[in-house]
Parts: C-alpha cells; structure tokens; sequence
C-alpha cells in the first residue's frame, strides 16, 4: 500500500457500527476525509478484520429498511479507511500519525472503554492501559513536538461522553506529573459531547455490515468547533 497519504482522522474503534456509521459518512461527506482506523483492544478475532477495512476496493454497507415509505436494498462501497493499525503492534506508527497528520480523534471503544485499569498508573504506553491512558500519552507526544490542539469526538453511548473522556485525561496527566503546559494543551483541545444511533443488524465478513435507512450523529456545538464532515445524517 502506497504511504503517499494523509489520514485527518485517526479513529480508536473497528466496530461494524462505526464501519456503517461514522466511516461510511466521511467517505460519503463534504469533504471526504481519510481515515487512520486503530485497534486497541488487542481482540484477534477484531485484529484479522483490519486488513480488510482499508482495501483498496473498499468494504460493503447494505443500507435495508424503509424509507420515505419505499423499500430500499442498496450496497455502498466505503473506501475512506486507508490505513489500519495496532496499538499492540504499532504504537510508533500511530503515534506519528496523530502527530504529525491528525486533525480529528475519534473513538468508540465501548461503553466500558473509559474505566481505569491498573496499568494506567504506568509512566510509558502499556497495551493492558484504558484508552483513555492511551489516548493521554498520544496527546503528551503530539504535544511534546509541538502539535496544534486536536477536535476529539467520542462516540462511546456515555451521558457528555466529550467531557467525562475529558476529565479522565485531565485525571491521567495529573497522576503522571504532566507539566503545566501540557495540562493547558490538552485543555486546549476540543473535546465534543455527542449522540449517536443507527441499527446496525448484521455483519459482513469479512468487513462491512448491514444497517437500517435511519443514522444519526448529533453534535453539541461549541466555539471554533466545525462539523467534521458536512452530511445530511450530522
């Protein structure tokens, strides 16, 4: 695969929803973005779908349900996930894309995805560490090289999900001793409540999924934010 490409969103999530959902509106949106998907669970049953995610061909979204009372069965190729990568595997990689490429982070690791886990108190990257923990210590590198604030866009289904991922950030660097200036950035960085909903009813091996006519991704407008894509689901 050419790395001749630039992927704005790096995206924490390979789940069939975010394959119909999220993955399928920047492919269709205006702009298209470019997406870098991550694992970072370390499921292998999840691993084996990654390649498959960023074929070149793209990968199937059956779109089957009713819609402004007609029936509809259609097949969409998504192609905006370009490249995939591991947090087990590949965290220099993934930590030089969200240097040097990201502009947006988004991330739907489940509704459990935010507790503390015990390798959080770890001062370097630890595959057993929350997301969250991660996430602090992508952003504590982006920051160290002199990287502009990120727009971070959590799609996990917890009540304020942007800033209860916030405070755990803010949590995390305050336990490693992060610097005041640090602290400062990551506060600097938009951190975006939102809603988000499509039945997504089964998958498609070995990538893509169906799902129903009906998606949603509600945003909470804040100052300087912009929709990530214009679509006519956000």
């Amino acid at each position: 695969m050419s790395e001749t490409f630039k992927t704005p969103v790096v995206q924490f999530g390979t789940s069939r929803f975010l394959q119909a959902h999220a993955d399928l509106f920047f492919h269709e949106g205006t702009p298209p973005r470019a997406i870098t998907v991550v694992q970072s669970s370390g499921d292998p049953d999840r691993a084996r779908r990654l390649a498959h995610l960023a074929a070149a061909e793209g990968y199937p979204v059956r779109i089957r349900g009713v819609q402004g009372g007609e029936t509809l069965d259609e097949e969409r190729r998504v192609t905006s996930v370009k490249r995939t990568l591991a947090t087990a595997t590949d965290w220099d990689e993934i930590s030089r894309v969200i240097t040097e490429e990201a502009k947006i982070i988004l991330s739907n690791t489940g509704d459990r995805g935010y507790e503390p886990r015990p390798a959080d108190a770890g001062a370097s990257p630890d595959q057993d560490m929350s997301y969250p923990a991660k996430l602090f210590h992508l952003l504590a590198a982006r920051h160290g090289a002199g990287g502009a604030p990120l727009d971070i866009f959590p799609m996990e289904l917890v009540p304020e999900n942007g800033a209860v991922l916030r405070a755990r950030v803010l949590e995390i660097a305050a336990a490693q001793n992060a610097s005041g200036a640090l602290v400062t950035w990551l506060g600097d960085c938009r951190w975006v409540n939102s809603l988000v909903d499509r039945i997504v009813s089964e998958p498609i091996e070995p990538a893509g999924a169906v799902a129903e006519p009906y998606a949603l991704w509600a945003i909470e407008a804040q100052p300087g934010l912009e929709a990530p894509t214009e679509h006519a689901s956000i």
